[in-house]
């Protein structure tokens, strides 16, 4: 099978605030299905949008309306030996922590079939939102595979109950499934899926841009760190926003519109 080349694109859109990344999985006819190639450009991706300081939020999705990302190239896959299936795997781990890297938040726009490494990195985004025929699962022990890297992360999303019966079953739910459980922010029907990121894109664009970018690491921490650690990083970490302008002048900003009502 011809190797994946270039199925990552990138549009950067400049608002007053600074610039959002619409980062595209664009492999539609295989239902965006991420070879290794394939996840070379997300990291790539990531990791140049992670050197750009105006950049303010990003937004994976898929191409077309039927897919996300449905997994691995499953041909690709196939005739792999123990080093292959550590390589494989690798870069999945490697492009899913590149997306948790990024110092802004990462949005997913799931627009249909987001399974295996599809699911791992919508997990790895910093929240979800999803169109209602939109299909969720791990199927790789269905193929003869435990499912592992960001895999690990689903328990903290879905509770330790679920993440068993989808990594266990292979068997797909639906995407009312996933909101019931927590995997999923915002569930909404498909043309409403723009409008929903929308929302979560303005509100960002709306903070602070050093808070957010401090808040999004402090977050990272939270899943490393003990409550009492935790809780003085975050002491340390609100000091550390009082190191600029930022909080005095966004709180003026609230005062003089409340004082123009």
């Amino acid at each position: 099978m011809a190797a994946q080349t270039n199925i990552v694109k990138v549009r950067l859109e400049d608002r007053a605030a600074g610039q959002v990344a619409y980062v595209s999985v664009d492999n539609a006819t295989h239902r965006n299905r991420l070879g290794k190639s394939g996840k070379d450009d997300l990291v790539a991706a990531f990791t140049r949008l992670a050197a750009n300081e105006h950049l303010r939020v990003a937004v994976l999705t898929g191409a077309g309306d039927k897919s996300f990302i449905a997994g691995s190239d499953l041909a690709e896959m196939q005739g792999q030996d123990v080093a292959g299936q550590r390589e494989v795997g690798t870069k999945t781990h490697l492009a899913c922590d590149a997306i948790r890297q990024l110092p802004v938040p990462v949005l997913a726009r799931i627009n249909g079939y987001c399974l295996g490494s599809g699911m791992e990195l919508a997990a790895a985004c910093d929240m979800r939102a999803a169109a209602d025929h939109a299909m969720f699962g791990m199927p790789e022990v269905k193929f003869g595979l435990p499912s592992g890297m960001e895999a690990c992360l689903l328990p903290l999303l879905l509770g330790w109950g679920k993440a068993n019966e989808i990594v266990l079953t292979g068997e797909m739910i639906d995407a009312q499934e996933a909101y019931r459980c927590g995997f999923l922010q915002r569930l909404v029907p498909a043309s409403d899926l723009d409008t929903a990121i929308e929302k979560w894109v303005s509100a960002i664009c709306a903070a602070g841009a050093r808070a957010v970018r401090l808040q999004k690491g402090l977050v990272r921490d939270w899943e490393r760190m003990s409550i009492r650690d935790a809780i003085h990083r975050g002491i340390q970490v609100c000091a550390e926003a009082r190191t600029t302008d930022e909080p005095a002048r966004l709180m003026q900003a609230f005062i003089d519109r409340k004082k123009s009502r």
